[in-house]
């Protein structure tokens, strides 16, 4: 299990994988679910890739998803801009992934 899922899963986060639907231009990669605690990864996405590039998604994707969990159980602080708080759980994402 990849350091981000084992994460996940002592936070008490499920890991799910679904089709997160259009978000016009852009594509939602992944999302963070408090009230069922669980992080939702895009099938639709995932789906498209495969080996090596699949695992890297995913593992990013959840990482990603646990700092804003972080961010809501007041683990780290929330920042006030959004921009500031997607670079800063793209930051932990990465660092997550490269401790594998």
């Amino acid at each position: 299990m990849s350091a981000a899922r084992a994460r996940a899963r002592r936070y008490g986060l499920r890991v799910v994988f679904a089709d997160l639907g259009d978000w016009a231009a852009c594509e939602l990669l992944a999302e963070y679910d408090a009230r069922n605690r669980e992080i939702r990864v895009n099938r639709r996405v995932a789906g498209s890739l495969r080996g090596t590039e699949l695992r890297r998604f995913v593992d990013l994707a959840v990482a990603h998803e646990l700092y804003h969990h972080r961010e809501a159980i007041g683990e780290v602080r929330r920042l006030e801009k959004r921009s500031e708080r997607e670079a800063a759980a793209d930051a932990f994402a990465l660092t997550v992934v490269a401790l594998q």
